[in-house]
């Protein structure tokens, strides 16, 4: 926002001196020129005037020689020449012989005749007989004058105007940097607070003193939004301790006691409460799956940076014995395990890729007959890291798979339609995505994409307690 601001506020700056202060400055440059060139024709025509009267007796009193002099003596090059050009008289340093182009002009139209140069201004200004009353000049004054002196004003104008723009833009500087600041500092303080709560800082609030009055009230307006959440995720972290409390000791009990009954009971009776064995297993998984649901909603753990190879194959090592025991094949793809690449690191809750891997391996291992294989791969993409759980069981239908991460449906008799459910939160809500797709041959492939680390802020390594 501040570059921003600084290029709006110097654009503007610099659109303005264009507009108004250059063509000021080429007006003045322009009003210094044309009265050098007057104040030199106005001296030609003096000389002109003292020369009136003496040049036909070829008189040249005190009066001209001291003002031809006096010219001379300012570095003017004075000279009184007759119709043809030829000098009768020079005064000042060595001419530049331009002026004979202007002499025919001078004494035919008897007219001043005027030229400026890059280093000179040039007047050849007609003398008159006032007592012969002639129709033609008598001669002529040539002068030549330096313009040094002119050139000298109009950089001297010129850099005032450069040291003023300077000074202005450097003003407007200044002023948009301060602004920017001002209304942006808030800006960042609030951005950073959302950041932090986004990544579970609850108690994260955002500076309400300082910036614009609409910045103030939104930041008290997100105080108040993030001191409500707190309040909710608190209470609604407290009522799941206290369901899983109340749900989980009545159904121990309750098992607990039909396990007592199975020992004395006949064996129709036994075959009954067997049943009831069964379900109450299954009420338990049913229990602990709404759960771990529940908690997936309500992700606000502080996400911490963690190398994706090395939980991958803990995970799979993991379930290698349930997968054996199973009659499954379950591994890790060559490509993954051979993977030392230290850049395919994600920003998670703290245990949430367990979680994750804990509920695709689950499903996969249970939805495969015996000789059933498995297969986990992780590579890195654009963005961050992919993880594929591929399998060759059944798989599923278009219409399956358009439903399968909602809560409890299942493809499955024995499922309890919660695992992929549960993935599908704990993913999207740490920036992540999760879909399904057929696999090659037959099964069903479940593909996660998670950004890479460097897309959070704030996120600590795990184990270390410093910030990535």
């Amino acid at each position: 926002m501040t570059r921003r601001i600084l290029s709006a506020v110097l654009a503007l700056t610099a659109a303005l001196l264009v507009a108004a202060v250059v063509p000021l400055a080429l007006k003045a440059t322009q009003h210094d020129q044309e009265s050098y060139v007057s104040a030199a024709e106005a001296d030609a025509h003096s000389l002109a005037t003292i020369a009136d009267g003496t040049l036909p007796a070829n008189r040249y009193d005190q009066k001209m020689a001291v003002a031809m002099q006096t010219y001379a003596a300012q570095g003017d090059w004075v000279a009184v020449v007759d119709h043809s050009g030829q000098i009768i008289v020079h005064r000042g340093p060595p001419s530049s012989g331009g002026w004979r182009r202007l002499v025919p002009t001078a004494y035919s139209q008897g007219e001043t005749s005027t030229t400026v140069t890059k280093d000179l201004v040039m007047v050849v200004e007609p003398i008159w007989n006032d007592l012969n009353h002639s129709d033609n000049p008598v001669g002529l004054i040539v002068l030549e004058r330096p313009t040094t002196a002119l050139t000298d004003s109009t950089d001297s104008l010129w850099l005032y105007v450069a040291l003023l723009a300077a000074a202005a833009m450097l003003a407007a500087a200044v002023i948009a940097i301060t602004f920017a600041r001002w209304v942006s500092k808030p800006l960042v303080t609030m951005d950073s607070a959302a950041r932090k709560l986004a990544d579970g800082d609850l108690s994260v609030r955002a500076g309400t003193g300082s910036g614009p009055p609409e910045v103030r009230r939104m930041a008290a307006s997100f105080n108040m939004m993030a001191g409500r959440l707190e309040t909710l995720v608190h209470g609604h972290r407290a009522m799941l301790a206290d369901v899983s409390h109340q749900l989980r000791t009545p159904l121990a009990a309750l098992r607990l006691r039909i396990d007592l009954l199975a020992v004395d009971a006949g064996e129709a009776a036994q075959a009954e409460l067997a049943g009831a064995q069964e379900e109450i297993v299954r009420l338990s998984r049913l229990v602990d799956g709404l759960l771990a649901a529940a908690r997936a909603e309500s992700v606000t753990e502080q996400r911490v940076v963690i190398n994706v190879l090395p939980t991958v194959a803990e995970r799979v090592a993991a379930w290698q014995p349930v997968a054996d025991g199973s009659g499954v094949k379950l591994l890790l793809d060559p490509a993954t395990s051979q993977n030392q690449d230290p850049g395919q690191r994600i920003a998670l809750g703290v245990g949430h890729l367990e979680q994750v891997l804990d509920n695709l391996l689950a499903n996969a291992i249970e939805a495969l007959h015996d000789g059933g294989q498995v297969t986990v791969t992780v590579s890195g993409t654009e963005t961050g890291t992919e993880i594929v759980v591929a399998d060759d069981g059944p798989g599923m239908s278009a219409e399956e798979r358009s439903r399968a991460f909602l809560r409890f449906f299942t493809a499955s008799q024995n499922g309890t339609g919660l695992g992929l459910a549960i993935v599908h939160r704990v993913v999207t809500s740490n920036g992540g995505t999760a879909r399904l797709s057929d696999t090659p041959g037959g099964g069903l492939t479940v593909t996660l994409e998670f950004p890479a680390a460097a897309g959070y802020d704030g996120v600590k390594a795990e184990g270390t307690g410093q910030q990535a």
